[in-house]
């Protein structure tokens, strides 16, 4: 079996650490099996997806060096790759369905679905459907379709139980009965994630699915959804949660949460490959500084922590330093360079003309600096003239 996995984020605005770690994941065990990283913009949500978002989540993605195999820009055999101009393909998906008895439309309104979740949750119940169009005849659907009757498509969930092998957490096991009807395709016509993702990875050959956790509740949804279309599933890996200091969920009230604001602040792009590979696993346990090539060399989904990874700040920043020492210093120089330059010290032209002089400068500072944004204050003295230095006094 080749291996084919993807990454199918939302532009809905910058690529998240979590799912920047995501991806690592994903591109590290297509690395090591010599398969295929498939990159699959998942835009349905029309009123926050934006080519902003998406333009932002790809140079990220770039900038840490995870180039995918096939995606926008790099088509390949299973395109489109946006999921919008998948559509077609997911009405023909969902009219089958529907014709196989396998779905339903329910013309249940808002305010009646609103009111049965209160009561429920009033009662301590699980919030579900009850199923009051489950059975509606054909000529009354045909009916109320034709008189222009708004309705959502549910998927019809059979009795039983629904198993699947998790390669983070082993096997899992779901009651039916606690799965509910869920809507496939909302009244406006438009899809919902559930439906397209499943949709989309069986017409990708997708063969596993890695993703965070917060997913494990809607596994059982598409692994029965692979089942009323005649598929096999393909294997899945349910990654831990970042988590912040507060030992929540990460958000902006414990820190950053965009690859692109540590790109900006200054922090090497390996060390930051490094830490998200650091979130939920390890090399040996023991080593915390890897390189990429180790990383794919390594990387097994089943050595994935199954508990929530903290985000370290000061581990981070730590490490930060770790790779920016290690460089060469020419190297170096060329990435403190930008932020001297906004800092007003040099000019581009300056920096050019003196970039001996500078290199040496960097090479002496290296053991003081974490962050190449930190340079700038470091060597602000340089460039005081001699009423703005402070000397020592001395006896």
């Amino acid at each position: 079996m080749t291996v084919r996995v993807r990454y199918a984020p939302s532009p809905t605005g910058l690529l998240h650490v979590g799912g920047a770690r995501t991806a690592l994941f994903n591109w590290a065990w297509a690395r090591r099996h010599e398969g295929a990283f498939v990159l699959r913009i998942e835009d349905t949500d029309k009123e926050r997806s934006t080519e902003e978002s998406e333009r932002s989540i790809l140079e990220a993605m770039q900038w840490l060096g995870m180039e995918w195999d096939e995606g926008p820009g790099v088509e390949g055999p299973f395109g489109p790759y946006r999921q919008s101009e998948r559509d077609g393909r997911h009405q023909e998906l969902c009219a089958r369905l529907l014709e196989e008895g396998k779905a339903y439309r329910c013309f249940c309104e808002a305010e009646r679905l609103t009111a049965l979740r209160e009561e429920q949750m009033a009662k301590k119940e699980n919030p579900r459907y009850d199923g009051r169009c489950r059975d509606l005849s054909p000529e009354e659907v045909a009916e109320r379709t034709a008189a222009g009757e708004p309705s959502t498509v549910r998927f019809r969930v059979p009795e039983g139980e629904t198993r699947f092998t998790d390669h983070v957490r082993g096997d899992v096991v779901f009651q039916n009965k606690e799965v509910d009807d869920w809507v496939m395709l909302r009244s406006d016509g438009s899809p919902t994630y559930n439906f397209v993702v499943v949709c989309d990875d069986a017409d990708m050959e997708i063969t596993h699915v890695l993703r965070g956790e917060e997913h494990l509740v809607n596994t059982p949804k598409q692994v029965l959804l692979y089942e009323a279309l005649g598929l096999s599933a393909p294997e899945f890996g349910h990654l831990p949660l970042m988590l912040g200091s507060d030992k929540k969920k990460l958000s902006k009230r414990t820190g950053h949460t965009s690859v692109q604001v540590y790109r900006d602040l200054g922090y090497p792009r390996d060390a930051v490959v490094n830490f998200l590979c650091l979130q939920g696993w390890a090399l040996d346990g023991e080593t915390e500084v890897f390189s990429v090539d180790e990383l794919i060399k390594n990387f097994e989904v089943r050595d994935v922590s199954k508990g929530g990874a903290v985000f370290d700040p000061e581990k981070f920043l730590w490490l930060a330093g770790e790779y920016l020492r290690e460089e060469e210093p020419a190297v170096c120089a060329a990435h403190c360079a930008p932020y001297v330059i906004e800092a007003g010290l040099m000019t581009a032209e300056e920096l050019d003309a003196r970039n001996e002089w500078f290199v040496d400068v960097v090479r002496g500072m290296q053991e003081r600096v974490r962050l190449y944004s930190e340079l700038p204050e470091k060597i602000a003295f340089l460039f005081e003239g001699d009423e703005g230095i402070a000397y020592a006094q001395t006896s």
